[in-house]
C-alpha cells in the first residue's frame, strides 16, 4: 500500500523523543487508578492480574514511523479530527494480526478530548502513554468501560495496552494545529479529510477542471482529489470515478447540485458548470462521515 506523502511527512517530522508533558489537563484522568465509566454496568474496580508497569519502563520510541509500523491494524493512514470533535478509540479491536486500538493512530487539534472505549475483546487492557502523560490505571476486561484525556499541547503521544504491548497493541495520538487554506468555511468543512493539507489547487482561467472520486484517503479509497479546487466563473468541473472505494456520489450543501444515485462505475459520471462566484461545499453521501468531502471556490 502506498503511503500518503503528506502523512509520511507528518509522521517522520514529529519526533517522539520531544513529547511535551501536558499541563492543566483534566485532573480526574491525569493519573487515574481506575478507568472512567460511561455505563452503569461498567466496573469501578477493574479486575487485574498485575499492577501497571512503572513510567520508567515505558520509554518513548526513537521513531514514530517504526512505532506505528509495528502497531496492529495500522494501514499507513491517520484519520484527522478538527476542532470541537471528540473522537473515540476502541480498545481490544480484533484484526488479522491480533488485537488493536481502532484506529491505532489519530490526529487531533489542541484541546481535544479523546476517549478510549473497552470492547470486551481480548481480556485485560489498559491505556498507558509512553512517558507517563496519561494512564488509565490497572488492566481491565470490563466492556463498556471508558477512559478519556484532554490533549492541550501539540506533540506526539504514543501509548500501549500493557498486557498486549509485545503483541503489537500500540497506538499514538498526534496533536497539531489543523491545516488551513485561510478560508474558514472551507477549512472547517474539509478538515477531517485525511488528504487535505491546506493546499488549494488553482485552476482559474481553465475551461475544464477535474476532481477524482474514490482517491486514496480516509482509510480507504474514500477521498476527492483535490479536496479543495479554485476555478473561475464559467468553468466546468468534471468528477471522474476511479472505480475504487465502493459506490460514490457528489451532493452539494446549500445548492441544488448533485450527481444523483450512488454509482461504482469508473469514468466521468458527473459534471457541472459554475456560473456564480462563491464557496461551494460537497460530499459523498455514503462516506461523508468518514471524511469524503470537497470544496469548490469560484472566483
Amino acid at each position: 500500500m502506498q503511503r500518503s506523502p503528506t502523512r509520511r511527512h507528518i509522521l517522520r517530522s514529529t519526533a517522539i523523543a520531544g513529547i511535551v508533558a501536558v499541563a492543566g489537563c483534566s485532573t480526574t484522568n491525569r493519573r487515574a487508578n481506575t478507568p472512567n465509566t460511561t455505563s452503569p454496568t461498567s466496573t469501578t474496580t477493574p479486575e487485574t492480574t498485575a499492577t501497571t508497569a512503572t513510567e520508567a519502563t515505558l520509554t518513548p520510541p526513537e521513531s514514530t514511523d517504526d512505532w506505528l509500523t509495528n502497531a496492529n491494524g495500522y494501514r499507513e493512514e491517520t484519520p484527522r479530527y478538527g476542532p470541537g470533535a471528540q473522537p473515540t478509540i476502541d480498545v481490544g479491536h480484533p484484526v488479522e494480526d491480533g488485537l488493536s486500538f481502532d484506529p491505532p493512530v489519530i490526529e487531533v487539534a489542541p484541546m481535544t478530548k479523546v476517549t478510549w472505549d473497552w470492547t470486551g475483546h481480548g481480556g485485560l487492557h489498559n491505556v498507558v502513554a509512553l512517558g507517563g502523560t496519561f494512564d488509565s490505571g490497572r488492566p481491565n476486561a470490563q466492556p463498556g468501560t471508558a477512559y478519556h484525556y484532554i490533549f492541550e499541547e501539540p506533540g506526539t503521544y504514543p501509548f500501549v495496552s500493557e498486557p498486549h504491548r509485545e503483541e503489537g497493541m500500540r497506538g499514538a495520538v498526534i496533536v497539531r494545529e489543523p491545516p488551513s487554506t485561510g478560508n474558514q468555511t472551507v477549512d472547517m468543512w474539509v478538515v477531517d479529510s485525511s488528504n487535505f493539507d491546506g493546499t488549494v489547487v488553482d485552476r482559474t482561467g481553465s475551461d475544464v477542471a477535474s476532481v477524482t472520486v474514490g482517491s486514496r484517503g480516509n482509510r480507504g479509497h474514500l477521498a476527492f482529489d483535490p479536496p479543495v479546487l479554485k476555478i473561475s466563473t464559467g468553468t466546468t468541473v468534471e468528477w471522474k470515478w476511479t472505480g475504487s472505494g465502493g459506490g460514490h456520489n457528489v451532493v452539494f450543501l446549500n445548492a441544488d447540485i448533485h450527481s444523483g444515485q450512488v454509482t461504482h462505475e469508473s469514468g466521468v459520471n458527473f459534471q457541472h458548470t459554475f456560473e456564480q462566484s462563491g464557496t461551494y461545499r460537497y460530499a459523498c453521501q455514503p462516506h461523508r462521515a468518514l471524511g469524503q468531502k470537497g470544496a469548490i471556490i469560484v472566483e
